[in-house]
């Protein structure tokens, strides 16, 4: 039996017995549990760790484990004061600063046991390099002083790969170490943008960084894009209407839509900001996502920007973990300062082992094997999914079929509502993402997204994606 599930069943199965003693009362020896449920020693020693943090259990060095004392009933208080209070300043404020965070739910949450989680925004464990992240961790915790306070920007040997996957004449200098591409994007907007004022965003675009945005009080204005990404025209247009100084895009297998800006626009988005004196946030979430028959990939915008336009984000989250929270923001100019300030402020630093275990799974040959096995299984469920999608839901517009990323971005019939399909969907077992959150305002027509990257494989697409199906159905009765 798997470790984790044994120690999860040997919890539950002493948290049954509790009632059996009195507070205080003395449980059975380790020993004796041992023996009890055929389990091992490092078994019973978690089980016993998760009821004491749970508040069920005392555990006594050398005394053995005891029944905890019940905890007091929580006393119910008054909070309506809070309304007033959380509103008293909305009538000077220029943007809300009440934040609506059920896009990002969306993709976060995981779905009843049953449901096809076609939602989510993070690898499947089957994809995820769980040795390797382990042995990664074991050997940073034994480095000499890796629980020692790190810099604050990051250690320098991270610092100095995220620059070179960066590219161009980005150096360590110009890399602060960020808890992950989330953090990275909120220090950048706190940094580059007062409240009150506009920032240039894709439409539709990735709703993460539309809450971020939202939360800093800053007001997102869309910039549509077309089949090659964002419109130069509307942008110029924007900047010029708005006196924006900031737009955050995507260039690389944007979310949702998987485009990916060619040549000639990516050098004219530049140029653009340049002229109207703004800088360019370049999120480069996907990079290490790219499905093995894309072809060679295009340079960052930050590797070929001297003049300081483009502030660019990345992480290791996406390939990895959602627990590897680690990412880097690089600049250069005076603007690395105020990054750089916002950032200690924030977080002081990002946990030394965290950084640490990142060196270590970066700089070991399983690194390399992994993300050409993600290549590898990315394509591979891809084309599974559009198979599926053009086979059982035909109805269903597909502008792009994405060579790296994880979702597909699909328009729905102008008489299928957007809302119904997701409730009906979740009925029949299947969870995908809503469309409207990933507009910042009024969408032209309902959309879904489906993951294909949090699945267990082909086999789970195709049922998920014929759930789907009955989902359409049942809504047409």
């Amino acid at each position: 039996m798997h470790e984790r599930s044994s120690v999860a069943e040997l919890a539950e199965s002493l948290k049954a017995e509790l009632d059996r003693y009195s507070p205080g009362g003395k449980l059975p020896s380790s020993r004796a549990l041992v023996e009890r449920y055929r389990v091992s020693p490092v078994t019973v020693t978690r089980a016993l760790a998760q009821l004491s943090a749970e508040g069920l259990v005392v555990t006594r060095p050398g005394a053995g484990a005891f029944r905890a004392e019940p905890r007091a009933t929580p006393v119910a208080g008054d909070t309506s004061w809070q309304e007033l209070a959380l509103s008293a300043d909305t009538a000077t404020e220029l943007v809300p600063r009440a934040v609506d965070a059920s896009g990002v739910l969306a993709t976060l949450s995981t779905p009843p046991p049953g449901v096809i989680e076609f939602n989510g925004g993070y690898l499947h464990h089957s994809l995820q390099p769980e040795r390797a992240l382990a042995a990664a961790l074991a050997r940073a915790g034994r480095r000499p002083g890796a629980w020692g306070r790190p810099p604050t920007d990051g250690l320098p040997e991270l610092r100095e790969w995220f620059a070179r996957e960066i590219g161009g004449s980005v150096t360590a200098a110009e890399v602060l170490i960020t808890a992950g591409g989330q953090s990275a994007i909120t220090t950048a907007l706190r940094a580059l943008a007062p409240p009150g004022t506009p920032v240039l965003v894709e439409s539709p675009t990735y709703p993460g960084m539309l809450a971020v945005a939202r939360a800093a009080g800053l007001r997102p204005v869309p910039v549509p894009c077309d089949a090659d990404g964002v419109r130069p025209d509307l942008l110029e247009a924007a900047f010029r209407a708005t006196g924006a100084r900031v737009f955050v895009c995507q260039p690389l297998f944007q979310n949702p839509t998987g485009t990916a800006l060619p040549p000639d626009r990516r050098r004219e988005i530049v140029r653009i900001a340049r002229a109207a004196g703004a800088f360019v946030v370049e999120d480069d979430f996907a990079r290490r996502l790219v499905h093995e028959d894309a072809g060679p990939l295009p340079a960052t915008l930050a590797a070929e920007d001297p003049d300081g336009v483009v502030v660019h984000v990345c992480s290791l989250t996406k390939p990895t973990s959602p627990n590897l929270r680690v990412g880097a923001l690089a600049a250069r100019g005076p603007v690395l300062e105020r990054l750089r300030a916002i950032q200690v402020v924030d977080s002081f630093f990002v946990p030394r082992p965290l950084q640490e275990a990142a060196l270590e799974l970066v700089g070991s040959p399983a690194w390399h094997r992994h993300l050409r096995a993600v290549s590898h299984e990315l394509r591979k469920r891809r084309e599974a999914m559009t198979g599926a999608v053009a086979l059982h839901l035909p109805e269903f517009a597909l502008p792009r079929i994405p060579s790296g990323g994880y979702q597909l971005w699909l328009r729905l019939p102008d008489a299928l509502p957007e809302a119904s399909l997701l409730a009906t969907a979740l009925r029949t077992g299947v969870a995908v993402a809503p469309g409207r959150p990933y507009f910042c305002a009024e969408p032209p027509a309902g959309h879904i997204r489906l993951s294909f990257a949090g699945v267990a494989g082909p086999t789970e697409i195709a049922e998920g994606v014929r759930r789907l199906r009955t989902a359409v159905d049942e809504l047409a009765v």
